[in-house]
């Protein structure tokens, strides 16, 4: 896979001073398959470095591409529409409390293709019970738990076909979503995808049987590599 156009490539991107990252080059390139697994001892740069591979961090200097295209050449319009091929799990779970958790995992899809609703709705309810739910969750968010909240976060990421998926720190305190996650991720990089997990548990980390192409740690020395090829 690796002759593949790459997904993902930080080239020398070096974010503004006032973003919450350390102020120093990066350089990642992703390709179709990979999945790079990134301990990160601050828990406040998680969604930072996020952002930095979504586009939406203002750079000093460098560039970010993704699927070949570099952020800052695209109109707003052209950004949005890009950003609808990555599934995302936020470390910090948004959620539009006055909808139903069903509606917050199918509008970002309804917003950015036009599968059917009813298509979308039997896809979003097999990745729920692949997940651990019943089936697609109809209440509101605020009425799930913690754990199945978790869970329809990683429904609504996979929903669709990402070419990236963005995980932050997306099993932390839910050990049982780990298998499940890993067996999604297979399947969806064998269609050609990237993944980036970005962990602050040790659990994780300390696992030696993830199974990550690359391993590295964010620091305030950039991104240092510790293991690949796993």
């Amino acid at each position: 896979m690796s002759d593949s156009p790459s997904v993902l490539e930080l080239l020398s991107a070096y974010p503004l001073p006032e973003v919450d990252l350390p102020s120093i080059a990066v350089d990642l390139r992703l390709n179709p398959g990979d999945l790079t697994l990134i301990e990160v001892r601050n828990p406040a740069w998680v969604s930072e470095f996020a952002d930095l591979c979504c586009g939406l961090t203002a750079l000093a200097g460098g560039a970010v591409r993704f699927l070949g295209r570099d952020w800052a050449d695209l109109s707003e319009t052209q950004a949005t529409a890009l950003r609808g091929r990555i599934g995302h799990v936020h470390a910090n779970r948004p959620w539009i409390e006055f909808m139903g958790t069903d509606q917050n995992i199918l509008l970002p899809q309804l917003h950015h293709t036009r599968r059917p609703l009813g298509d979308l709705r039997d896809t979003a309810a097999e990745l729920a019970r692949h997940f651990g739910l019943p089936g697609l969750p109809l209440v509101s968010p605020e009425a799930l738990t913690p754990a199945d909240l978790a869970r329809a976060a990683c429904v609504r990421a996979f929903l669709g076909d990402p070419r990236l998926l963005l995980l932050e720190s997306p099993a932390e305190g839910e050990h049982d979503l780990v298998v499940p996650l890993l067996n999604a991720l297979a399947r969806t990089r064998d269609r050609g995808a990237a993944a980036i997990w970005l962990s602050c548990s040790e659990l994780v980390w300390n696992d030696a049987s993830f199974p990550a192409t690359h391993r590295l740690r964010l620091t305030e020395r950039g991104l240092i590599t510790l293991r690949s090829g796993l």
